[in-house]
């Protein structure tokens, strides 16, 4: 048996193990299975790494940055984003670890954005996905300015963000758990009355699919995306990362 799955915590929300069977069905892939490992501690990782027959993890919150230190390699996608969300076991028993998100990001931009492009934009939150979003608006040329719970990982705090910055900032990208389910009626706290119809809004949360944030956004007339193509990208790009030869 060809084993995968996701770790992170908590994992309640997650449609991984879902997409996964329903792709192996399809494709008849029998000798394969995907399940979700909701790990206390980053410290239960190397005994789930000696699982037999285990060859690929994904990783979400809160262990993007904390899996690292338990890796032998890394992509230069996980050097340059400078977090991990997907993992293999290479022949000899070394584990890699990979982004995925990037691509995911890349492809939600491009859904959202089109041949837009935006002078600034908002990021909220400075995690994991976060870094990734950074990097890939960093590639587009898109100055951007962060918001983070930390005053001392952000530009701006909630409290303090200004309303003028997020006048300016016409593409806002959502990328904390905020409002991912059950919580579905929590929103990042931002003042979306400066919100407007040359806004664009992506949250990359995609459970649900509509989110209190994307729906403030929504009702100011911005133009909107979740995180549903960022969620089925980064998957199939996590496929294609355990099965490169190698």
């Amino acid at each position: 048996m060809r084993r995968y799955g996701l770790i992170g915590r908590p994992l309640g929300h997650s449609a991984s193990a879902a997409y996964f069977a329903e792709k192996f069905a399809r494709e008849g892939l029998t000798e394969c299975e995907y399940r979700l490992y909701e790990l206390e501690s980053i410290e239960e990782l190397p005994a789930l790494l000696a699982l037999p027959g285990l060859e690929g993890l994904n990783v979400t919150i809160p262990y993007k940055r904390a899996v690292l230190p338990c890796l032998d390699a890394l992509t230069y996608e996980a050097q340059a984003v400078g977090a991990v969300n997907c993992i293999r076991r290479s022949r000899d028993g070394r584990w890699t670890g990979h982004n995925t998100d990037l691509a995911g990001v890349r492809a939600s931009l491009d859904e959202l954005l089109g041949a837009r492009q935006p002078e600034r934009a908002l990021v909220l939150g400075t995690g994991g996905a976060s870094q990734a979003v950074q990097f890939a608006l960093a590639e587009r040329g898109i100055l951007f300015e962060l918001v983070s719970r930390d005053p001392t990982r952000g530009n701006f705090t909630y409290d303090d963000l200004p309303a003028e910055t997020v006048a300016a900032c016409r593409l806002i990208v959502h990328a904390t758990p905020v409002g991912t389910y059950p919580a579905v009626d929590e929103a990042p706290r931002i003042p979306y009355a400066y919100v407007t119809p040359d806004h664009f809004l992506l949250d990359l949360v995609y459970n649900p699919p509509l989110t209190q944030f994307l729906d403030y956004g929504r009702q100011r007339g911005a133009r909107v995306l979740n995180g549903e193509r960022m969620f089925r990208t980064q998957a199939e790009a996590s496929w294609a990362f355990w099965n490169d030869p190698r």
